[in-house]
């Protein structure tokens, strides 16, 4: 198949979604499908530069995301998009995010009669309450539900989010999951020097957050629920915040003994996992959390909210636990409770380990595959219908 991929969101970036996405392109590449990457052109030193690789790669204009500085929105490509499409015809368009540049590749494709996919990545209208931007929850919902439902199937990467989308008037939903590396995130990235670099002996918990620094994340309760375990245990654990974002200089103002290792990625990050002990995941926001399963393929123990991809894999007091879906108070009582059950947490990551190797990127590739060629071979159905039944009118 000859594929085009439309994001805003692409590597070097490092972002759940960026990840996701660059794992389905190599996977479609790999199996001999000619794929196409239209992304924002990166002002990075070297990026335009780097190594090709085995798929091509369409760079349009762009600007920073307000708020997100460190994020690209890409402009409109509409006249762009329909003169390269009409000398190189794509078998299918995929839309995997809803900014100025998918909004118009949307148009481009059906304009053409191309048939167009897109996934369903980001809450961006759940962001609008931490933004003291709640009356724009409607119209970016709305916003997000038209520009889906011009789509012949959207992708979410979960099942709490389907239900959620499905109760909202989104059509067409279907479910493609996440994988996660086990061969980069693993227990043998453990590094004791890095943990005295955080200031933890060997019998210090080390609790560890990997995420943006932002005001959708649930910063508070992270930070509630942290004091209250350092309450309930001697030696007092250590908390490590993995990643950066706006909260960063106001966290780092008011909690000076947090450590702060800024934005890693690769074996870097997975040595930073592996070396903690607990994973803390307040958020309340994600479509997925890609997160979850990585601290988990890295053998930490791990509290989260029961939804996405926590919801999914985790078996309470099993392989990690879980706490009800915004109560807040249960998750802070929970992750206290959990400093007097150190001596079980040598068992509980055992089994999130074993629970991640099942989790395969191969196999969620073969349901991209999949929804891609559904997508294809309905438009192409769709002229035989039409033809099939004029003719029983005739």
């Amino acid at each position: 198949m000859r594929i085009t991929l439309v994001t805003e969101t692409f590597p070097p970036e490092v972002n759940g979604a960026a990840g996701s996405l660059h794992r389905l392109v190599a996977g479609l590449s790999a199996r001999g499908h000619r794929l196409v990457v239209v992304r924002p052109r990166f002002p990075m030193a070297g990026v335009e530069n780097a190594p090709p690789p085995d798929w091509d790669e369409w760079p349009v204009a762009s600007m920073p995301l307000p708020g997100y500085a460190a994020l690209r929105v890409g402009l409109p490509a509409g006249r762009t998009l329909v003169r390269r499409w009409r000398a190189d015809r794509p078998d299918v368009v995929h839309v995997a995010t809803e900014g100025p540049l998918g909004w118009s590749a949307i148009i481009a494709a059906r304009r053409l009669g191309i048939p167009v996919s897109s996934s369903f990545h980001t809450n961006f209208h759940a962001f609008a309450a931490h933004y003291r931007a709640a009356p724009l929850r409607r119209v970016t919902l709305c916003y997000l539900r038209t520009l889906h439902n011009l789509t012949r199937r959207t992708l979410v990467p979960s099942a709490t989010v389907r239900e959620e989308l499905d109760r909202a008037g989104f059509r067409n939903l279907g479910t493609l999951g996440r994988g996660v590396d086990t061969d980069l995130f693993g227990p043998v990235r453990r590094d004791s020097q890095l943990r005295r670099v955080w200031g933890a002996g060997p019998e210090t918990p080390v609790v560890i957050h990997v995420g943006r620094l932002a005001p959708e994340k649930n910063l508070e309760l992270l930070v509630d629920s942290f004091e209250a375990m350092r309450r309930m245990h001697r030696p007092a654990p250590r908390l490590v915040l993995v990643g950066d974002g706006p909260a960063r200089r106001r966290l780092e103002r008011e909690h000076p003994d947090y450590h702060f290792a800024g934005m890693r990625d690769g074996e870097d990050l997975a040595r930073h996992y592996a070396s903690g002990d607990l994973f803390l995941f307040p958020s309340l926001t994600e479509t997925f959390g890609n997160v979850v399963p990585e601290a988990m393929a890295s053998g930490l123990v791990v509290l989260a909210f029961d939804y996405a991809a926590a919801g999914q894999c985790i078996r309470f007091g099993e392989n990690g636990w879980l706490v009800p879906r915004r109560d807040a108070r249960a998750f802070t009582a929970t992750a206290a409770a959990l400093m007097a059950r150190v001596p079980e947490w040598p068992r509980v990551r055992r089994a999130a380990r074993q629970t991640a190797l099942a989790l395969s990127w191969p196999a969620v590739v073969d349901e991209f595959e999949r929804a891609l060629r559904e997508v294809g071979s309905s438009a192409a159905a769709a002229p035989a219908r039409m033809a099939s039944t004029t003719r029983s009118r005739t």
